[in-house]
């Protein structure tokens, strides 16, 4: 299940980078600044984009880190181009992607400390349904509304990504 659920967060955020691919596309085509996408909100009191990719990519190292036995890397949240957002995902994907299955084994016994809450912990089963995956998700769908808001052509099919149908 553990190995599972991170690659099909993985797999959720390799779908970003099409979506800055086609943030870039539409930025040139009406001659929009695409600093301003990347640094769009939705709300006043909302992180921009950039940091939404950035958490985004957090949570899945994070994720893959601790539920099997390791540390995450750390990167930098320094990202201000969609080429270092590129750049920020794929440094995520090859992390993640490194992890072999028989290493998540032992994960649901794992405890995991959280930074804000300081002498607490969770056990893998519920970091990876209470934090990892709700977090995953909350920021992409972020990132993707943030795009919509702001006028990019990305939709349903384009957060869902491939899917796979077996012969009936």
């Amino acid at each position: 299940m553990y190995y599972e659920a991170i690659s099909q967060c993985t797999q959720s955020l390799k779908l970003v980078e099409g979506w800055l691919n086609k943030t870039v596309a539409f930025a040139e085509a009406k001659n929009v600044d695409v600093d301003s996408i990347l640094n769009g909100r939705l709300a006043p009191d909302m992180k921009p984009l950039i940091y939404q990719v950035q958490s985004a990519c957090d949570y899945v190292k994070a994720g893959a880190a601790w539920l099997s036995g390791q540390r995450p890397p750390e990167h930098e949240d320094n990202e201000k181009t969609v080429e270092e957002l590129r750049a920020r995902i794929r440094k995520t994907v090859d992390f993640a992607q490194s992890v072999p299955q028989e290493q998540y084994q032992g994960a649901a016994g794992r405890k995991v400390s959280l930074s804000w809450a300081p002498g607490k912990v969770l056990g893998g089963k519920d970091y990876l349904l209470q934090m990892t995956i709700p977090n995953v998700y909350f920021h992409i769908a972020m990132v993707y509304a943030i795009l919509r808001n702001s006028g990019v052509d990305v939709g349903k099919r384009d957060f869902l990504g491939a899917v796979n149908f077996v012969d009936a």
